[in-house]
């Protein structure tokens, strides 16, 4: 009886002990990397975060300084948490930079004050962005002005006097809009747009002539289309025909323009930079400035190498968002690195390199860029737009290596 009882007891003892270790490995796995010391009991390594103590502000500090000692809660320190993941990891050298802007960032003077300088320092390595963000950064490379105004306006004597707004922002419908319109089909009519190409192609040529306007007009580095094409870094639209530029190539076709866009150009290529990126203990990172449809597609190569090229992947390793959607409306913007853990988006082994920021991008991306410069020497271009067709061989090297080619003309029967 007693050698029963005390089996009995070893074995409760064992089991507790088991229960006991497998609650904690699963109560560390989201955690900060500052918080993962093993060797540090359980509530220490909790309470091992910076003091709430900040020093008082005296108007003498500079950025960093504030970033680091004062935003310590909500969403100024996600924003603090961000800004170090961006500089400490995601431009470490092996770690290829993905960046997507949604929202109306480049007439708001973002391009100019700083994706243009993140791209010339190496900081961006490919783009997806909405064709808006395109369109009205030709307005940069043009001179052509946009101006700083209000949201307390009628709009009706606004639309009298021909200025369009977005939200605080004049724009002057002929001298801006229409130029910009007709330079853009005359850009268009050129010998090297009538062919089939995808968005990085397209947008690669176009900034040639926004590189040649920019010098023409004596502006320098005030278009993201220019500083890409200088840099090679590519630049991919999720939804070319949701802007004017895809409404000017639309009214071209009318007159037999040959121009076509191939979005599946677009889904194969963002997906060889990613698979490309793993190469040799290589990471992929991306920075998601707004949600939208760059967002999904920026994070949609994930499942394309996994679920239709049937390519063993894990997911991206950094994620870093700003944004001012909520995630329990169910829309894309709003969607947590958790949630993008379920469709092998992001390496779950990762979570704690994801962080998501809840601010508008127009405060967010000035402070991300100024603590990245003034904590990061610049990176070696990676000039990923020149290596198009090097990564899209290897994607399709690996491909079928492990997958029968499909006869894509058998007739095939729904059973």
């Amino acid at each position: 009886m007693k050698v029963r009882r005390k089996m009995r007891s070893k074995a409760k003892s064992a089991a507790g002990g088991r229960r006991k270790k497998k609650i904690k490995r699963a109560g560390l796995d989201d955690l900060p990397e500052w918080m993962k010391d093993k060797r540090c009991p359980r509530k220490r390594r909790y309470l091992s975060g910076q003091r709430i103590l900040p020093p008082a502000i005296t108007g003498k500090e500079n950025l960093s300084d504030l970033l680091k000692n004062s935003f310590l809660a909500y969403n100024s320190a996600r924003l603090k948490e961000g800004s170090r993941l961006f500089t400490e990891k995601i431009l470490k050298p092996n770690v290829t930079v993905g960046m997507t802007l949604a929202g109306a960032l480049t007439p708001a003077g973002l391009g100019v004050s700083c994706i243009v300088p993140l791209i010339k320092a190496g900081f961006v390595d490919w783009i997806v962005t909405t064709g808006a963000n395109i369109y009205h950064d030709l307005h940069f490379a043009l001179n052509k002005p946009l101006y700083a105004g209000t949201p307390n306006v009628n709009d009706a004597d606004l639309r009298s006097n021909e200025i369009v707004r977005i939200y605080d922002i004049f724009i002057d419908y002929k001298k801006t809009l229409i130029k910009t319109d007709r330079l853009l089909c005359k850009i268009l009519l050129q010998p090297e747009f009538r062919k089939e190409m995808g968005t990085a192609e397209f947008h690669y040529l176009l900034g040639k002539y926004a590189a040649m306007m920019e010098e023409k007009n004596r502006q320098k580095d005030v278009s993201v289309l220019a500083a890409a094409y200088r840099a090679k870094v590519p630049i991919y639209t999720s939804a070319p025909g949701d802007s004017t530029i895809g409404m000017d190539i639309a009214g071209l076709e009318l007159e037999g323009l040959k121009l076509r866009i191939n979005p599946s150009i677009d889904v194969n290529e963002t997906a060889a930079i990613v698979l490309n990126a793993k190469k040799k203990k290589g990471k992929s990172g991306i920075i998601l400035i707004g949600g939208g449809s760059p967002k999904n597609f920026i994070l949609q190569t994930e499942p394309h190498i996994q679920e239709i090229l049937f390519l063993k992947d894990v997911g991206h390793d950094y994620f870093f968002q700003i944004t001012d959607a909520r995630p329990d409306t169910g829309g894309l913007s709003g969607a947590t690195p958790r949630e993008a853990v379920s469709w092998g988006k992001i390496n779950p082994k990762e979570l704690p390199n994801a962080v998501v920021c809840y601010i508008d991008s127009t405060i967010a991306l000035p402070i991300i860029t100024h603590y990245a410069f003034a904590n990061h020497k610049k990176r070696p271009l990676k000039k990923l737009y020149s290596k198009r067709d090097k990564m899209m061989k290897y994607l399709k090297q690996i491909y079928f290596k492990y997958n029968e080619r499909i006869d894509v003309n058998r007739k095939w029967s729904v059973r």
